[in-house]
């Protein structure tokens, strides 16, 4: 039952949770509509108008659980998607004009406007929305700064605009344009927008014995608290009926040891090049820079070579990516037909899941080291970098690379601007659509210090393990780790 003082991230949590717990019992299909119910018993609502509507968006979120659209009359495959019932439809007028406004004589606001939607009132301007095209010269005209840019909170995290509203207010999501980076999930303060989960899907597999492995990945480290390290988490994940686990890290050695071959030969050829490691970054590029997708690297991401790798072992496995990112889960259905992962999920899919088979989970544990503590740290901006000179080093190749570090989805969109217009000065850009790396992602639980500190304490275990060791371990496999 959910409770007055519920955020947003409880809420979707909470509905990971009981849905998790009704897949585990084989009890989801049974008990699914009777579930919003029970989460909204009324007759009280707890956090919108009424219990009617508070249980539309439980149910909503539910199928979003189940990995469905959230709407069963629309059929809608992209990852990102938006609960329409938790829509509050934020004010369209996105330029409003504020009690600081003087009505001064000059007027400045009006003879801004080229399209005659500023009119003067009896206390002060008006802005017709019907005439408005929110060019803005208004705000930036008026000497009081008393007219309000009220853009809606998700559009304004965009970075590649690909939200707008219906006729009724409500948000759309361009499949278009959406790179599923989870800005406009981390930034609606009504929560309705979110991401479609495999976790039934996966649940579903494990109960019927087959081999499924779980990738953890780098940003895992400091997640569930202070001293839960990833080797007290690989067994936990064991304990949900996995077959084993794989770190992510392993596969990350393996990208910066053919990414460092690939970035030399780029340097002598004089060529620009850009990471691949990030998928929303990619779909950045791909959507909307299409000209520069020969300076992509083709290296594949560390899930879908630490994915290839276990398959190499056991070629039948069913292979997990569990990380912070929600694009990860369209890398996933991008590249199905190639031998890599087979599924993602998130940290708070992960966690709903432990708490629906009831595993606690304990502190101080050995850290399950696979990879490299270069390779540990591809969860970070700057990361990437690090590791390829890291590798370059290991390999004795001599290259001054300059790098143009990208943290955040609007630093990259300008480094790839300037690169298609020829003005970038670096050579190489590493892109990082989440601020800060993966371990901003939206799919973390946690973020900012605390997550640092956790972070900093779990790592200060690792091993000084070379990348080239986990090149060598892994030599046998025999992976193809281009694209094309």
């Amino acid at each position: 039952m959910l409770q007055t003082d519920n955020d947003i991230r409880t809420i979707k949590h909470e509905v990971l949770y009981e849905v998790a717990k009704l897949a585990f019992h084989n009890e989801l299909a049974e008990k699914e509509d009777s579930l919003p119910y029970e989460m909204i018993p009324g007759p009280h609502a707890n956090f919108r108008c009424c219990i009617y509507k508070e249980r539309e968006i439980i149910r909503q979120r539910i199928r979003l659980a189940q990995g469905k659209s959230p709407s069963a009359n629309k059929d809608n495959k992209n990852i990102v998607q938006v609960i329409s019932s938790a829509c509050e439809e934020c004010p369209i007028a996105r330029f409003i004009v504020t009690d600081n406004c003087q009505k001064c004589m000059g007027k400045r606001c009006q003879n801004a406007c080229n399209f005659k939607a500023i009119t003067m009132l009896r206390d002060r301007a008006y802005i017709d929305p019907s005439l408005c095209k929110e060019c803005g010269k208004c705000a930036q005209a008026c000497p009081y700064n008393a007219i309000a840019d009220l853009k809606r909170p998700c559009r304004r995290s965009c970075p590649v605009d690909a939200i707008s509203m219906d006729e009724n207010g409500i948000v759309v999501i361009d499949e278009e344009k959406c790179i599923n980076c989870g800005n406009c999930v981390k930034n609606c303060p009504f929560g309705a927008i979110s991401d479609r989960s495999f976790m039934v899907d996966v649940i579903d597999l494990i109960q019927s014995h087959v081999p499924v492995y779980a990738m953890i990945a780098p940003a895992i480290e400091g997640q569930f608290g202070a001293g839960v390290s990833s080797g007290i988490l690989a067994e936990a994940i064991k304990e949900l009926g996995f077959e084993d686990v794989y770190e992510v890290a392993l596969g990350a050695d393996l990208v910066a040891a053919s990414e460092a071959e690939e970035w030399a030969e780029a340097y002598e050829k004089g060529e620009k090049k850009t990471t691949s490691c990030c998928p929303a970054f990619v779909n950045m590029i791909k959507k909307h820079f299409p000209q520069l997708l020969d300076n992509v690297s083709t290296t594949v991401s560390p899930m879908q070579a630490t994915a290839k790798y276990i398959k190499t072992i056991v070629p039948n496995a069913i292979c997990v990516f569990i990380g912070p990112c929600i694009a990860k889960k369209g890398e996933v259905l991008d590249h199905v037909s190639e031998g890599g992962a087979d599924y993602a999920l998130t940290f708070d899919e992960l966690f709903a899941m432990f708490r629906a088979k009831e595993i606690e989970l304990g502190t101080f544990g050995k850290n399950l080291q696979q990879g490299s503590k270069f390779a540990k740290n591809f969860a970070v901006a700057g990361g990437v970098t690090a590791s390829v000179v890291e590798a370059l080093k290991e390999k004795g190749i001599e290259a001054d690379l300059n790098v143009k570090g990208c943290s955040g989805a609007l630093e990259c969109k300008k480094a790839l601007m300037m690169m298609k217009v020829g003005k970038l000065p670096e050579q190489f850009i590493e892109g990082m659509a989440c601020e800060g790396g993966c371990v901003n992602g939206p799919g973390s639980i946690l973020t900012g210090k605390f997550a640092e500190q956790n972070r900093a304490k779990n790592l200060s275990t690792v091993d000084d393990r070379k990348i080239y060791d986990t090149v060598e371990a892994c030599k046998s496999a025999n992976i193809h780790m281009h694209t094309k």
